[in-house]
């Protein structure tokens, strides 16, 4: 298939951007790209798709979400506004996903799936619980992502924090899970081409010396949450004398497969470890001033050459608006316009993220170039000012938003094209969600 008449953006290293330019795919890659004129007379006898000037992009990445927090919209919470983030996470997130069930983790892995093609966001690395639904819980989530056709890299959150049996379940997830990955890859399944597994961990306030032992010896990248708020070091200090960083890698956790979410609460000693170590740090802005935990130092860790990235934490797959509110934070928490910027925001959520997707996955996704995923989305902005590869980040940051979205290819699989979703049941998967999120809330309550 040749797309053509578009402003191809290939965010390369050059960020080069190609008037009437024309993307050819053949199977599941990128083939070739240059003029319409060029390809078209280059293939004659390829299906056509007229942009009609739309921007052609790859699509987007997400470093680090929580399927399951769909289910969290709307939902009452009982008695007085949690204080903190520890009463967050207790009074929420560990009674939610103590309430999920095979049905509820499938349902609301499948909602946030239809948000992500319609907002353009062809890549998700999640990081799941599911307390009292362990067993199988990742086959759920692959199952509706490999329906939905788009590319996710899945894991389970052990902890502690639910006595052994729980802990030894999440485990053996995490285990079974890539094993499985690794085998329908084996196969040259092409779904599998789409999944990727990690190591799930909480985070060092719900994990012994012991567990964190297990966990080392059984896998060698891992995804866990770190310094999210000070009780994170206040508990490791406690534990083991050493910041969270430091403990974590004393078991190997860290490395240049390892993904370390948040890191608001580190100091300079924990982010040089983590440069050296070159593990992958991810930043949800959106998420850290709803939890009110503060801003991490991402233009100190960015500037010092951190391999920082952006995520969601399961907010709206719109990675537009996370891109928009990382460069606000920035500003408004230090008090400086000059902070972050536009280009350092697409350092994160482009280049990085193009890097972190690129240990998941056998060729490059993230970039427009030949041999590449075919990984795209086309979006109806037309700028009412000029475009250039200089400007193009301030376009991205204040003029792009996931509404823009007009079609969603992944693998060379169309998605959605014109805003109709062409793999997923929207409007069947909403009324499951509903119902199923109910059952999840009465259980949720129960607990109170």
């Amino acid at each position: 298939m040749l797309i053509h008449n578009a402003t191809v953006i290939t965010f390369d290293d050059t960020y080069a951007i190609l008037e009437e330019g024309a993307v050819r795919i053949h199977g599941a890659l990128i083939d070739d790209i240059g003029t319409s004129a060029t390809l078209a007379a280059r293939y004659p006898d390829d299906e056509r798709w007229d942009a009609h000037g739309m921007l052609l992009m790859p699509g987007q990445i997400c470093a680090h979400t929580h399927f399951y927090g769909a289910f969290a919209r709307g939902m009452y919470i009982p008695g007085k506004p949690a204080k903190d983030f520890p009463e967050i996470l207790e009074r929420l997130w560990w009674r939610l996903d103590k309430a999920l069930d095979l049905d509820g983790v499938r349902s609301s892995a499948e909602v946030c799936l239809v948000d992500a093609i319609r907002n353009g966001t062809t890549t998700l690395i999640d990081h799941h619980a599911s307390q009292r639904a362990i067993d199988g819980s990742l086959d759920a989530i692959a199952e509706a992502v490999m329906a939905s056709g788009l590319r996710a890299a899945l894991c389970y959150e052990v902890t502690d924090r639910d006595g052994p049996e729980a802990t030894g379940a999440g485990i053996r997830e995490n285990v079974r899970f890539a094993k499985r990955v690794a085998s329908g890859r084996g196969q040259d399944d092409p779904r599998f081409a789409r999944l990727a597994a990690t190591f799930g961990l909480h985070a060092s306030l719900t994990l012994s010396d012991a567990t964190l032992e297990r966990c080392a010896e059984e896998g060698s990248r891992f995804h866990v949450h770190v310094a999210e708020h000070p009780a994170d070091q206040y508990d490791s200090l406690a534990k083991s004398g050493r910041r969270a960083v430091e403990r974590l890698h004393s078991f190997g956790i860290t490395g240049p497969q390892s993904i370390m979410a948040h890191c608001i609460h580190i100091d300079a000693w924990e982010m040089h470890l983590l440069r050296e170590s070159r593990t992958f740090v991810t930043h949800q802005p959106r998420s850290n001033m709803n939890n009110a935990v503060g801003a991490a130092e991402i233009t100190a860790m960015l500037r010092g050459g951190m391999a920082v990235c952006l995520g969601n934490d399961g907010f709206s797959n719109d990675m537009f608006a996370e891109m928009k509110v990382a460069d606000l934070l920035q500003k408004v928490s230090h008090g400086d316009p000059r902070y972050l910027g536009a280009d350092q925001v697409l350092r994160m959520a482009v280049e990085n993220n193009r890097r972190l997707a690129a240990t998941f996955f056998d060729r490059p996704v993230g970039i427009i170039t030949p041999g590449a995923y075919a990984d795209l989305i086309l979006l109806d902005y037309y700028p009412t000012t000029p475009l250039t590869p200089d400007n193009l980040p301030w376009h991205i940051l204040f003029g792009v938003s996931g509404g823009h979205v007009h079609s969603t290819i992944v693998a060379g699989q169309v998605l959605m094209r014109a805003r109709e979703l062409r793999t997923l049941d929207e409007a069947a998967i909403t009324a499951t969600s509903r119902a199923v999120a109910a059952q999840t809330w009465q259980r949720y309550w129960a607990m109170f």
